[in-house]
């Protein structure tokens, strides 16, 4: 190695140190091992990989493989990930979803493309693209009582706060109308078997109701998640005039804390165990025959610690799986196994997490529902 080259890959070294520029400039994890040389950012190896779809744009390099040339170290130097921000995401909306390393790869496609491709963040006026909380279009749908995807018409309505689909184009009257605020929606490539797949779950009637839908275009399936954040965000702005922009933006549309299978018992000490999938939104811990059934077979609430919500681990001897964690309310206690010892571990985690929090008041009325329920 050249004395030259050997100066050059100290220069990247310390560049890749400076504040801001230790994690990737897209997703946030740490220590970016890539850099576009072009944009002056630094990358991960997977938002690297997204980068080189547009790379009339982002030329990206490898900071310790490459040969850097002195002028582009200049040009990293002179830029970073922190300048790179303040123009690409320079007015981002409060209710647009930035995601992080452990989102699926069309999210955080998408944003990629939306900063740089698109330049939707650059201008706060003229920007094309971005959501509003009016959308209207075809989405594949799955069926309730079978495994089908169906196209179905979705309207989104900020002005009446619900989300409507219709079962043909031309039908005057929805299947359903789905009240906004009730809206979780979450991507779900995995469970649904499709890289686009999009989880919307509602409460009617105080109980929880999944739809699944998609669109083989990334860019408008993830405007919708985003459309439907930006209704949401709307909505709940004018309902509760004195919460902060943080706080309503902490309950849009969000991943579910937790999901996988465990064994839950019944009401009676001798009840057998059953397997079921588990969904822990929140404070909601909503239990299915399969995961992607559209109605909950039903719901724990998570209270807080405070209003005698406990949880610990316990052994169980009379099922396949001895992992046992022992969740109490104040009407009655359920007891949950999992496979492992790991898993265990991290559904207790969590639990654990929900009900050290205190409750709002919004939480204390949902609470209360649950017990009018039960």
């Amino acid at each position: 190695m050249s004395g030259e080259q050997d100066w050059n890959k100290k220069s990247i070294i310390v560049l890749a140190r400076k504040d801001g520029n230790t994690q990737c400039a897209d997703c946030g994890v740490p220590d970016p091992q890539w850099a576009s040389c072009t944009l002056g950012v630094f990358l991960c190896v997977n938002c690297c990989g997204i980068h080189r779809k547009i790379s009339d744009i982002s030329k990206v390099k490898s900071l310790s493989m490459a040969k850097w040339e002195e002028d582009q170290i200049q040009f990293l130097d002179r830029h970073g990930n922190d300048l790179a921000k303040a123009i690409f995401e320079a007015h981002v909306p409060v209710y647009y979803y930035k995601p992080t390393h452990k989102d699926c790869h069309v999210l955080r496609e998408q944003w990629i493309l939306a900063k740089y491709e698109r330049k939707q963040f650059v201008k706060r006026e003229g920007s094309d693209g971005l959501p509003s909380g009016v959308k209207e279009g075809i989405l594949f749908k799955r069926g309730r009582d079978n495994a089908q995807y169906c196209l179905r018409k979705f309207v989104l309505t900020e002005m009446d706060g619900t989300l409507k689909y219709f079962i043909k184009p031309d039908a005057k009257e929805p299947k359903a109308v789905i009240k906004i605020d009730s809206i979780n929606a979450t991507f779900q490539p995995e469970k649904m078997k499709h890289e686009h797949g999009l989880q919307i779950t509602y409460i009617k009637d105080n109980k929880t109701r999944n739809i699944f839908v998609y669109h083989n275009d990334g860019q408008e399936i993830v405007s919708w998640y985003n459309a439907i954040r930006a209704a949401q965000f709307h909505y709940m702005k004018a309902a509760y005039l004195t919460a902060s922009d943080k706080e309503i933006v902490s309950h849009l549309p969000r991943n579910f804390l937790k999901e996988g299978y465990m064994e839950k018992s019944g009401p009676k000490p001798t009840d057998a165990l059953k397997k079921r999938w588990f969904s822990l939104d929140h404070r909601r811990l909503m239990y299915f025959k399969d995961p992607l059934d559209a109605f909950a077979k039903g719901e724990v609430f998570l209270g807080s610690s405070e209003n005698g919500y406990q949880v610990k681990s316990q052994t169980v001897t009379s099922s396949l799986w001895h992992y046992g964690i022992s969740f109490t309310t104040p009407e009655r206690t359920y007891l949950f196994t999992c496979e492992s010892e790991t898993e265990r571990e991290s559904w207790l985690k969590v639990f654990k997490k929900v009900i050290s929090l205190p409750m709002t008041m919004r939480e204390s009325t949902v609470e209360a529902q649950f017990k009018q329920r039960s």
